[in-house]
């Protein structure tokens, strides 16, 4: 089983970044995906939450809006795309899975209790 997060960056205020995990050694379909990331020194938190399997998205409340997590299950790729970069947004980004979806529409904050697989993380900065 192999998730890999890429597409990370050094990224301008405003700007935007797609992320990807690309998967291997299970069925994209059977499992819900999640985003995740961790500021230095702070707790990881969830953002966003996708069952590839009928294209049901969740998201954290205080992630609405300006990041849209979407799927390829032909590619085996989750995506999350983030917009208007904030420097509050450096982070590194994570995805995981968990098999079925059913734990996505539980708090955000739980989201991160029992995950099957995490990927390696790819660090997004924001700067100027």
């Amino acid at each position: 089983v192999q998730l890999q997060a890429s597409g990370g960056g050094l990224v301008q205020p405003g700007g935007s970044l797609r992320l990807s995990c690309a998967t291997a050694g299970f069925t994209l379909a059977q499992y819900g995906i999640g985003w995740f990331r961790q500021a230095p020194g702070q707790a990881r938190e969830g953002i966003a939450c996708i069952d590839t399997s009928d294209g049901s998205t969740y998201y954290a409340d205080s992630m609405k809006g300006r990041f849209t997590i979407s799927g390829d299950n032909r590619k085996n790729t989750v995506y999350l795309q983030i917009d208007t970069l904030k420097p509050e947004d450096t982070a590194v980004y994570y995805c995981a899975a968990r098999y079925g979806s059913a734990w996505c529409l539980l708090p955000a904050a739980q989201w991160d209790d029992d995950m099957d697989y995490w990927g390696q993380g790819t660090q997004v900065t924001v700067s100027s």
